[in-house]
Parts: structure tokens; C-alpha cells; sequence
């Protein structure tokens, strides 16, 4: 009888040492995808290294050296994704004031449904054409020159609302809208 194939092989791998290594993981991990994704990888490694893992109990040993590794590399990982987020957080925040401030400007534009937001915003921040702004909507290039006439009204209403002196603007971003020079 010649040597186990090695789905056998691996399968009896996992069903001598799985709850030996589930133990170890769940010590040093603390939320339950963590664990399941660290034991899953071990004998993922296991599986692609067959050929490495020793025979009989020093299999134990060879899986709790694997998990060490995925374990190291799993919260450098987090490490590196919680670094990230805080860096884009501050990013975010230090960009979101620079281009919209806590002028009236902000306040008239926050006040637009998400749609209005929206479309200003594929002009304003994108640099969209009409055309442009069409495809993203998915609808005609007549829509969506309506859409964002209709959107600029509407914050100039808004601008209007929150600064009687804003007027005058409202009135040339109504024009702007219609294509006025």
C-alpha cells in the first residue's frame, strides 16, 4: 500500500489538528471573521504545502508555526487599514472644508435634495459636461440639461433664503443655467 493521496492526507492533517489550531487562533484573535479567516488561511497554506507539513504530531507544531505567520500578517494588515482610514478621514475633512467651507455657500448647498447635490456636484467638482452628465444619470442629454437647469434654480433660491443681498447672484446663476452670457 503505497502513500495516502493527498486529499486523504490533508484531510486527515485537518482532523487531527483543526481543534489544536482553531484553540490557538481564538487566544490571539478576538473577533469571529478574524478567527475564521486565520484558520481558514493556515490550512489553506497547509493544503498548498502539503509536502512540508510533517508527519504525526509535529504537524501540530509546523500548523501553529503557519498560523503565527497569518496571524502577524493579518494585524500588520489591520494596522495598515486602520492607518489608512485615519488618513483618509483627515483628508477628507481637511478637503470637504477647503472646497465647501461653513459659508452660506455650504449651508444653501446642503440644504438641496441629494440629487440636486448631486448633479451641481458632477459639474462643479467633476468638471462634467451636459453630455457627460447624461451618461452618468443614464438619461437624455435634454433631461439632464433640465435636471441641472432646475438644481441651479433651486440653490439659488437657497442662497437667496439664507442672504437677501445673494439676490443678484441667484438671478446670474439662473441665467448662467439657461445659458446667458
Amino acid at each position: 500500500m503505497g502513500p495516502p493521496e493527498p486529499e486523504q492526507r490533508f484531510e486527515e492533517i485537518y482532523m487531527a489538528h483543526y481543534p489544536a489550531v482553531a484553540t490557538y487562533v481564538r487566544r490571539r484573535a478576538s473577533s469571529p471573521d478574524d478567527i475564521a479567516d486565520v484558520i481558514s488561511e493556515t490550512f489553506t497554506t497547509a493544503w498548498r504545502r502539503l509536502s512540508d507539513v510533517p508527519k504525526g504530531d509535529e504537524a501540530r507544531l509546523w500548523l501553529y508555526g503557519v498560523a503565527r505567520r497569518v496571524l502577524a500578517n493579518h494585524f500588520r494588515a489591520e494596522e495598515r487599514r486602520a492607518a489608512l482610514a485615519l488618513r483618509l478621514r483627515d483628508e477628507i475633512t481637511t478637503w470637504e472644508t477647503s472646497v465647501t467651507g461653513d459659508g452660506l455657500a455650504h449651508q444653501a448647498f446642503r440644504r438641496l435634495s441629494d440629487d440636486d447635490r448631486e448633479l451641481l456636484s458632477l459639474v462643479a467638482w467633476e468638471g462634467l459636461s451636459g453630455p457627460e452628465i447624461a451618461k452618468v444619470l443614464g438619461c437624455s442629454r435634454g433631461a439632464a440639461r433640465l435636471r441641472l437647469h432646475r438644481a441651479r434654480k433651486r440653490l439659488a433660491k437657497e442662497l437667496a433664503d439664507l442672504d437677501p443681498d445673494l439676490t443678484g447672484y441667484g438671478r446670474r446663476v439662473v441665467s448662467l443655467a439657461k445659458g446667458d452670457s
